[in-house]
């Protein structure tokens, strides 16, 4: 109680120890996007040596034969195969101390790694300042870091896991059943809208063009939105997730100069576009009551 105290009387103090914390979580979401999907690959492997009649097995591997999870091994150049020491996986400082290379055979480091760790502070620090010393802000901290993670995963692989869209669905019924940020009934309606509204729209456009237009990560990813956020976000979040993905979609196809489409991750404009009429709720489906209202 006494910290408690001390974050509300001093605001600046606070927001310095969302940012601090928040860049080391960054520093985790950068292993568990780039670890969650070859863990996936691992488990699917087992299932279908399972099925063929493969030996079991018990734990999930890393191609070098040692338990591969989000916390074993230690992180290593995928280059030299050298060990990151804890001076050398400092969020942002020890990225630019390296000069953004390996220490041991001066391969170059990505740069996600450092902006991944400052934009998960930055929005954290954000979220923070508006919501202030509340549960919610704890809460929508976890809900944005899951959001990070979804988004990063689904660019490099178009994968959106079970294990991270389905739990973050019902952490958000949890901690609104006593109307943390929305009424349970609100979160309730909202994970069922939200899943059944891309599953109709995928049954038909299938039935139409006989093509799969988004896969079912997409489906559950809007239900975890629809269920921290309640069902009354779901249309902004809909209208403005399939623009920018259209916008963004065209942009590249130029860029790229491709003559036909080619199929390009949802979940992170989905996440975007959660995030935004969950941080701003109110505002946003009052203006659209109005822009009814006046239509």
């Amino acid at each position: 109680m006494e910290m408690v105290t001390l974050f509300r009387e001093n605001s600046a103090f606070f927001l310095t120890v969302v940012g601090f914390f928040s860049l080391l979580v960054g520093s985790f979401l950068n292993a568990a996007i780039y670890r969650i999907p070859i863990m996936l690959q691992r488990e699917w492997r087992e299932e279908c040596e399972e099925l063929i009649g493969g030996e079991e097995v018990d734990e999930i591997e890393h191609p070098s034969g040692k338990k591969f999870n989000l916390f074993i091994p230690r992180s290593q150049c995928p280059t030299c195969g050298h060990m990151i020491t804890a001076l050398e996986n400092i969020p942002v400082i020890s990225y630019l101390f390296l000069g953004g290379k390996c220490s041991s055979c001066k391969t170059k480091i990505s740069i996600q790694y450092p902006i991944i760790e400052l934009f998960t502070a930055l929005l954290s620090v954000f979220i923070a300042w508006k919501l202030g010393v509340t549960w919610q802000t704890l809460a929508a901290l976890f809900f944005t870091w899951t959001l990070i993670t979804l988004s990063l995963i689904d660019a490099k692989t178009m994968l959106l896991p079970d294990n991270l869209t389905l739990p973050l669905m019902w952490i958000g019924i949890a901690v609104n059943y006593q109307g943390l940020f929305v009424d349970l009934q609100s979160s309730v309606l909202g994970a069922m809208i939200g899943y059944m509204s891309l599953w109709s729209l995928f049954h038909v456009f299938k039935l139409i063009t006989g093509k799969d237009g988004m896969g079912y990560g997409d489906f559950k990813i809007l239900a975890a939105i629809g269920a921290w956020g309640g069902w009354q976000i779901l249309p902004f979040t809909i209208f403005a997730a399939s623009l920018l993905g259209a916008v963004i979609g065209i942009l590249w196809m130029i860029i790229q100069k491709q003559k036909e489409s080619q199929p390009i991750p949802f979940g992170p404009w989905l996440a975007l576009a959660g995030f935004i009429g969950f941080l701003w709720r109110t505002e946003i489906t009052q203006a659209m009551a109005n822009y009814f209202m006046l239509g």
